[in-house]
């Protein structure tokens, strides 16, 4: 900034420093044929997930193709309104048009029969309580005011069942993080012999 040359017009104007402005995203969303009969489904207090004729993993809400097999997803599998919290998010901060009180929890929760995790919030319990493998059911709105939007789950709550062992992705191979198979790193030669590598 030392070379910028400001007009005469602006040498003796205070610097803006910053702006605040209140900013709109208008846009329309085409769903597609998948998203659109998961959304019509959930209208209906209704979570409908689709099996790849592949791997036979179900995914939830679904694209109409399994990322892995790069297969339509075209068999239809309706999922209990329960599930397991495989991580989540204490949120501290407020911001412009927030609705939840903070702190609030978001959390990544999957659903019994599925295979991929939804984000929802976690609500009827305190923040500082909410953990990993933690059970939980959706709490849908009042029935007048269900629409095909995942809105319609108002939230997740506890279940009060014990919790479960959540695996950790990429625990199978290891992540790098510390978490490999039989706790040795790749480079270990042991670890090679177990995973079938060359030592």
């Amino acid at each position: 900034m030392a070379d910028l040359t400001l007009p005469a017009a602006l040498r003796d104007v205070e610097a803006v420093r910053s702006v605040r402005t209140p900013a709109r995203l208008d846009y329309r969303y085409t769903p597609g044929t998948a998203t659109s009969r998961f959304l019509h489904a959930i209208e209906q207090k209704r979570i409908m997930g689709e099996r790849c004729p592949v791997c036979r993993k179900v995914y939830v809400p679904p694209r109409g193709a399994c990322p892995t097999d790069g297969v339509p997803t075209e068999e239809q599998v309706e999922l209990p309104h329960t599930g397991t919290v495989t991580s989540f998010c204490v949120v501290n901060l407020q911001f412009y048009g927030q609705g939840m009180e903070i702190p609030y929890v978001s959390a990544n929760i999957l659903l019994d029969g599925s295979h991929l995790p939804i984000m929802h919030l976690i609500q009827e319990v305190q923040a500082d309580k909410v953990r990993t493998g933690m059970r939980v059911e959706a709490v849908w709105v009042p029935d007048e005011e269900m629409g095909p939007t995942l809105e319609s789950i108002k939230w997740f709550r506890p279940t009060g069942e014990p919790d479960v062992q959540v695996d950790i992705p990429g625990e199978d191979h290891g992540t790098g993080l510390g978490s490999w198979v039989g706790g040795s790193p790749p480079e270990d030669p042991r670890a090679a012999q177990t995973h079938g590598g060359d030592a």
